[in-house]
């Protein structure tokens, strides 16, 4: 699942002109790719996409994201608990769950907040113990 969301967070981190947000695909419920979560599972998202952005970029080795600790490790494993979680918490489907870190990374391009949010999100990751 991450290395197929890390392709498409590249993908749309090369294309900024494409709209932020997509629609969620056909065979992901709807109600579950839209429906509001608890503040500390869509701040786990959120975290997650912002993961997987940084993580990609410090592969391609962009100077931005080198300055964060690295991410590739410990973010794609907060980021597969993440979504394990999501699933077994909200009977959510692996589809719809990933529609939300899609549309999550689309926000977060879209705002240019990832360098607002990373601090928040390391604590997050530190806090995890991963």
């Amino acid at each position: 699942m991450i290395a197929k969301f890390l392709a498409l967070v590249f993908f749309a981190a090369q294309a900024p002109t494409q709209p932020a947000l997509q629609p969620a695909p056909q065979d992901a419920p709807a109600a579950d790719a839209l429906s509001p979560l608890p503040a500390d599972q869509q701040g786990a998202i959120r975290c997650s996409a912002a993961f997987a952005l940084v993580a990609e970029r410090q592969r391609q080795g962009d100077e931005a994201a080198l300055v964060y600790p690295p991410v590739g490790e410990r973010g794609r494993e907060f980021f597969v608990r993440t979504g394990a979680r999501l699933m077994d918490e909200t009977g959510m489907t692996r589809e719809a769950v990933e529609a939300r870190l899609r549309a999550q990374a689309g926000v977060i391009l879209a705002e240019g907040s990832l360098d607002e949010i990373m601090p928040a999100c390391l604590m997050l990751l530190d806090a995890s113990g991963l």
